[in-house]
């Protein structure tokens, strides 16, 4: 084939790339203005506005909520819960406007996907193991209301007829004030193993399917720097950062740890190893005070950068095992969160990533836990 042949060839290739490019992005395109649309014909569509006990429900499911209007007749309690989210949202969640604004919509629909990975290192005297795991994966729909939100999230596995190894259930509430959060995480998926024996050389071990870990807690982080800097900017959407600024942190955390090993699905000269180790069956509770220092980055009109870390100590409680005495020792603690926020108009999307990790010495005892994990998350407010 000639050069000029050749060139020709390839100048046709690359036409039909661009074309396909085209085609794909005008798809996508028109998925999104359908999907739009969707949404603003129901919300828009005619609907009963007769003022009687059901007008409230109807008007919402339309996204006209309005508590100024007396003649919605919303139910007590609805009224009520409406009047301690205004007080509430006065006293912990006001801001310095030049730098934090609301976005004016009351409803978030979310859609999630989670994957996270847990490392465990551990020894005893001269003998060292530790064992990661495969990514882990679920994927979930969220439905917000102010403060308030309900969802549902599967393990990827399952969506193609596997049995499910993993688990992450959350729970987090942030205001302009502080922030709180709750988790348990739990991994039976296989995890991949190196070991150290006797001071010697690293060494790859097998791929093993009998660690259960188990990981539950709850947090709660003041932000001192609460009327310039907005969490929920860069990690819940319902706020936007107009001006960068950042703020000091302090808090606590509380956390369970459980790592397992199932010993009935080892060969005896595995399962003698973990017990060798002193790693077979550890469980031990964190109580640590916490400080740090978060901060956003406007870029832009349309971009947020978050990153927050934090560090801290306090006391961990070993709870009692059959290859464990209960007792207390010191604990520390770190971790760090980054987000990268993107905004247009009522429609948001977000890259996140969170790291934590406990640490554990004492004596010629050490054990280590890490998880990490990485979002994308897509959305729009209504």
């Amino acid at each position: 084939m000639t050069a000029v042949a050749w060139a020709q060839q390839a100048g046709q290739a690359d036409a039909t790339e661009r074309q396909d490019s085209v085609a794909k992005l005008n798809k996508f395109q028109k998925l999104k203005h359908d999907i739009t649309q969707r949404i603003n014909n129901k919300l828009n569509e005619p609907y009963d506005t007769t003022r009687d006990q059901g007008y409230w429900w109807r008007a919402m499911k339309h996204g006209k909520v309005n508590f100024k209007d007396s003649t919605m007749g919303y139910p007590k309690f609805v009224t009520f819960c409406y009047k301690v989210y205004k007080w509430g949202d006065k006293a912990f969640n006001s801001y310095d406007t030049a730098y934090v604004v609301p976005t004016g919509k009351n409803w978030k629909f979310t859609l999630k996907n989670q994957n996270w990975i847990d490392n465990y290192s551990g020894g005893l005297d001269g003998n060292h193991a530790m064992f990661t795991s495969g990514a882990a994966s679920n994927i979930g729909l969220y439905l917000s209301f102010m403060a308030v939100s309900v969802g549902y999230s599967l393990d990827v596995d399952r969506l193609f007829g596997a049995k499910g190894t993993s688990q992450m259930m959350e729970f987090s509430f942030t205001c302009a004030r502080f922030t709180a959060e709750a988790h348990k995480i739990t991994n039976t998926g296989r995890m991949s193993t190196r070991v150290k024996l006797d001071g010697g050389e690293w060494k790859k071990g097998e791929k093993l399917d009998a660690l259960r870990r188990e990981s539950m807690g709850v947090s709660a982080t003041y932000f001192f720097n609460n009327r310039k800097y907005a969490r929920a900017a860069a990690y819940c959407y319902s706020k936007f950062q107009r001006r960068s600024a950042g703020s000091a942190l302090a808090g606590f955390s509380i956390v369970n740890y459980d790592f397992k090993v199932d010993t009935e699905k080892l060969t005896p000269d595995q399962a003698q190893k973990f017990e060798y180790e002193g790693v077979a069956h550890m469980r031990y509770t964190d109580y640590c005070l916490r400080g740090g220092y978060a901060h956003n980055w406007v870029l832009g009109s349309k971009f947020l950068l978050n990153i927050t870390a934090l560090a801290g100590m306090g006391v961990k409680h070993i709870h009692s095992t059959k290859y464990m005495a209960s007792g207390n020792t010191g604990a520390l603690v770190a971790g760090g969160n980054f987000a990268l926020t993107y905004n247009h108009k009522r429609y948001f999307a977000c890259l996140q990533s969170n790291v934590n990790t406990s640490l554990y010495i004492t004596g010629k005892r050490h054990f280590g836990y890490t998880v990490a994990d990485f979002t994308t998350v897509f959305g729009i407010r209504f």
